[in-house]
């Protein structure tokens, strides 16, 4: 995917997240790492109405070189693709959304993660969601703690595409900005189904087993 297509793609993306309601007002982000560089939606850009000309480019150190003003998170952003492309190389989207089943589990989770493994394409499409602590909104702290979850996941075997910043909503990444929204569809959607039915049992180490020699699931 070249420039011009990433920022085409981001739009697109960024433009069906928010007519379904995964994204509202000017909350959220999205960013594609470039070969020099990274794009990321302007800082209080309203996802639904992105301009592929006005998104925010950085060089690879961060600093903007064109587009309008980036958004802050892109210091988590790059910690996230640091990290990330260590054992996935491949890495090039980071979404970052509000999306309220998932704020909403996060408001009194006491876990280490979001939520258990309720469904087989959570498991195979999401895998674990970590929790972070609570941090305000740009926080370094945050964004080291996130890297930290993706070394420490990676490490036991079970790497992860998405954290959840308690208060605030998920971060996805995967390969294009077409799959982290997919990764976000299924997050949120499990989300959705563990507020409805907050009772609903994990799936048993048998069924997760076959999971893992069937379809390769992360978990």
């Amino acid at each position: 995917m070249n420039e011009s297509q990433a920022r085409e793609e981001m739009c697109r993306v960024g433009q069906s997240l928010f007519a379904r309601g995964y994204v509202h007002a000017t909350a959220g982000n999205i960013s594609v790492r470039l070969d020099d560089g990274f794009l990321i939606t302007p800082t209080d850009a309203c996802l639904g109405w992105l301009d592929p000309a006005r998104l925010a480019k950085l060089d690879l150190q961060g600093q903007q070189i064109s587009g309008d003003k980036a958004s802050k998170t892109i210091a988590l952003h790059r910690q996230i693709y640091a990290a990330a492309c260590l054992h996935a190389p491949s890495t090039r989207c980071v979404i970052h959304t509000h999306s309220t089943h998932g704020v909403a589990l996060s408001l009194n989770a006491t876990g280490p993660e979001l939520l258990p493994p309720i469904t087989p394409y959570f498991v195979m499409k999401v895998g674990h969601v970590p929790l972070t602590a609570y941090h305000h909104p740009g926080s370094p702290a945050a964004a080291q703690e996130v890297a930290n979850l993706i070394a420490q996941y990676a490490a036991q075997g079970t790497p992860i595409r998405a954290v959840m910043l308690p208060r605030l909503g998920p971060n996805v990444w995967h390969d294009t900005p077409a799959a982290a929204m997919a990764t976000l569809e299924e997050l949120e959607e499990t989300a959705r189904l563990m507020v409805l039915q907050p009772q609903t049992p994990a799936l048993p180490e048998d069924e997760l087993q076959k999971l893992r020699d069937t379809f390769g699931a992360r978990w």
